[in-house]
């Protein structure tokens, strides 16, 4: 191969943003096992069990076996499986965006919390037949899905990326041009 097919070919897989995606990643993953391994051996959490923390929050450990909300519930760990492939090409599609396409530092870092989180809950899904949620917050009787430290920041991420999409100063799409 020459020089100049290995610049294009390593374009698709890292550009001049790439290194805050890759550590924002690498760290978002880290945090959420270490959280979710920390309760379930440390703190020894049983599977439906709910510990009060204050009115509004608990701390209940559910296995998600679908995707948001519970929703397309695969119950055999050949169903884990294919939504963890499925997480992983999603990670692969958004990795060549942010090589390709990544135009500032906020949308590296919000791109490479949303490839942490799906890291995250792939991994869980792979290792414990779906994904560790443990967080319930509720009021006055309702009460909101369970979620963990990857749904968190695959939240915030798409936070993020609208934002920096929304930027008037950088974004001549913002702007109305």
């Amino acid at each position: 191969m020459s020089q100049a097919s290995d610049q294009g070919v390593g374009r698709w897989f890292w550009g001049p943003y790439s290194h805050i995606g890759l550590w924002t990643a690498l760290l978002t993953a880290v945090i959420d096992q270490v959280h979710k391994w920390w309760m379930i051996l440390g703190y020894q959490i049983k599977l439906g069990q709910r510990i009060y923390v204050t009115q509004f929050m608990d701390i209940v450990y559910v296995l998600n076996k679908g995707i948001s909300y519970s929703m397309l519930s695969l119950d055999s760990m050949q169903g884990q499986q294919l939504l963890a492939a499925f997480a992983a090409a999603v990670v692969l599609g958004m990795w060549v965006w942010l090589a390709r396409a990544g135009t500032s530092g906020l949308m590296a870092f919000s791109l490479g919390l949303i490839i942490g989180g799906a890291i995250g809950n792939a991994i869980d899904r792979l290792t414990l037949g779906g994904v560790a949620d443990f967080f319930s917050f509720h009021a006055f009787g309702y009460y909101w899905y369970v979620f963990n430290i990857a749904d968190v920041a695959i939240v915030a991420g798409v936070v993020g990326l609208l934002y920096d999409s929304l930027i008037v100063s950088r974004n001549p799409a913002a702007k109305g041009r």
